[in-house]
């Protein structure tokens, strides 16, 4: 009885798996006809809108007026930009259909398109030489460039995406970057509060050493020009660049200065000479130019070594016209600028900050190939004392090169801190301590070349900032708490003051100046120690070349754990 039922058991199961198969081998049935709103199973339709979307956001309307004003100031499409900016065929977007869409109902469940304003910010990924990077671009051709509904999500978004790839992040400002209309106001039913959700992000990308690096295409107003000031390093177009708090009209209402144009308000004489942006550019391209210039000195992100490029430039090169570019006369002046260019790789030479607080000399360079902050002091300007606002363009230098673990590598000729009503009224020694507490609290290592005068705190502060010192001085080296001019007449006062005589007291002084002048030979300062070495000029690339190779070899892997364990905490702003 069992054995009966398992056979039948057996043989339906056979059945079945043979109906099985020949339901697979027979021949298929044609499909029914598509119903009209079937929807097709590629996704063709869906692919369809969003190319369409694309289309219109890759093609300028040249009868929008605003695609005109932009053309008729002479600036180029925002998409121009990117892809002048970028390496060819590395543009990647992100949120490429982002922004308002008025939608045409079609029958059933279908629709399409009817009209489309692109979101007023082109975003992505893409290339400078090489270098992965994100971008924000600002159009200035949609709404000046204020806030629209995709926009502020966006920005966000990429700054985000900077600190979390750890990319460098481009900015290219023309408008307010997504800020504020009194029309968002109509267009939202309320008034709000101003928010600022992404300079949480921007503040960590500065001290995380991500290179944020920004130019100035157009008027820079509010929120965009608070993101390019914010940036590590910025450039202005001087045909037409400007940037301000807000506009001449609402300038005009407020302060009562009538008729001022965008550059009279804030265009390049104003801020590329105070310090609010670093340098300055003939036009858009020369600003590409320098973004690729000043990135290929920089690491991705603080975690990782500056990039090394081969280098022609023998290590061992003498720079014999340094022995006498310091004239023996020690009123007169030389170039300082001579003295960077001989010593670095030639051609490496980038200065940042030419035209604000000129009495100091800030940029970077490459030294056997390794990248190198550099400072000096410009004795072509107030005599090189050290002024309020060249104090402050060293103080953002060491910060710079701090983030982004660059040695530095400074030329010493500083008679002190400025001095006079001028100075004083501008708080030079407030800024002057602002710079010795950064030469003190940051730690990014330093080689010191003195080439003329060390005189006074300032002085101090440069060549005491590490501990030991790393330092050579030139025989034309010049040391002490005063100069002589003047320091001979408050030291010896009294004596002077008592000799009624004046060609006695003339005769007097000068017998006290040689006295001094020969007591101040650098040799002595040697023989007391009081110098660790004083060297011959022409050998200065090849001693600097060797301290920065070792510096990159030994001393920066282990800045880098030491960085990553929390164990130094670089701050830019």
């Amino acid at each position: 009885m069992t054995d009966s039922n398992d056979n039948k058991s057996s043989k339906t199961g056979a059945s079945e798996r043979l109906s099985q198969v020949a339901g697979h081998v027979a021949p298929r049935k044609r499909r029914a006809a598509k119903a009209k709103n079937e929807l097709p199973a590629d996704y063709s339709d869906i692919l369809g809108q969003l190319e369409s979307l694309k289309t219109i956001a890759r093609s300028p309307d040249t009868k929008n007026k605003g695609y005109v004003r932009q053309k008729q100031a002479g600036k180029l499409w925002v998409r121009e930009r990117v892809l002048e900016l970028l390496d060819e065929g590395s543009f990647h977007e992100v949120g490429s259909v982002s922004g308002t869409v008025q939608w045409k109902k079609l029958e059933g469940t279908k629709e399409e398109p009817e009209s489309y304003i692109p979101s007023n910010n082109v975003q992505g990924f893409g290339t400078l030489r090489g270098r992965r990077v994100v971008f924000t671009a600002d159009d200035f051709s949609i709404r000046a460039g204020h806030a629209d509904g995709a926009l502020m999500e966006k920005t966000i978004y990429m700054e985000k995406l900077a600190v979390a790839l750890k990319l460098p992040i481009i900015k290219l400002v023309d408008g307010s970057s997504g800020g504020g209309s009194v029309t968002t106001i109509k267009t939202a039913g309320y008034s709000y509060i101003p928010p600022m959700p992404s300079f949480k992000h921007v503040a960590e990308q500065l001290n995380l050493g991500i290179p944020n690096l920004g130019a100035v295409l157009g008027p820079a107003i509010g929120l965009g020009a608070a993101r390019v000031v914010a940036c590590h390093f910025s450039v202005m177009a001087a045909d037409v660049g400007a940037l301000f708090n807000a506009g001449p009209k609402v300038v005009a209402g407020a302060t009562f200065e009538e008729g001022l144009s965008f550059t009279d308000l804030g265009g390049p004489s104003m801020h590329c000479t105070n310090g609010t942006i670093d340098n300055l550019a003939a036009n858009e391209q020369e600003c590409f130019e320098q973004l690729r210039t000043v990135l290929s000195y920089l690491p991705n992100s603080g975690t990782s070594l500056p990039p090394i490029l081969p280098s022609d430039d023998p290590a061992d090169r003498l720079c014999e016209e340094l022995r006498s570019i310091i004239p023996r006369r020690k009123a007169r002046m030389y170039d300082p600028r001579k003295i960077i260019t001989t010593v670095v790789d030639i051609g490496s030479w980038f200065e940042i900050g030419a035209l604000w607080g000129t009495t100091a000399i800030v940029g970077l360079a490459r030294l056997g190939g390794r990248p190198v902050g550099i400072i000096s002091l410009n004795c072509e300007v107030n005599a090189g004392a050290l002024d309020a606002a060249g104090s402050q363009k060293m103080t953002r230098h060491l910060k710079f090169c701090d983030s982004f673990n660059i040695p530095i590598l400074q030329f010493v000729d500083v008679p002190g801190y400025a001095i006079g009503t001028n100075a004083e009224r501008t708080a030079t020694m407030r800024h002057g301590i602002a710079l010795a507490t950064t030469y003190f609290s940051t730690t990014t290592p330093v080689f010191s070349v003195v080439t003329r005068r060390v005189y006074g705190v300032a002085g101090g502060v440069m060549l005491d900032c590490r501990d030991p010192r790393m330092r050579v001085a030139w025989p034309s080296g010049e040391w002490g708490s005063l100069p002589l001019d003047g320091g001979i007449e408050v030291g010896h006062a009294a004596e002077l003051k008592a000799i009624k005589d004046k060609d006695k007291r003339e005769a007097r002084y000068k017998e006290l100046e040689e006295e001094y002048t020969r007591l101040m030979n650098p040799v002595r300062t040697a023989n007391a120690f009081g110098v660790e070495e004083i060297i011959d000029p022409a050998l200065t690339r090849k001693i600097a070349v060797e301290w920065l190779k070792h510096v990159y070899d030994e001393l920066l892997p282990s800045r880098l754990f030491d960085r990553a364990n929390g164990k130094i905490h670089p701050i830019f702003y």
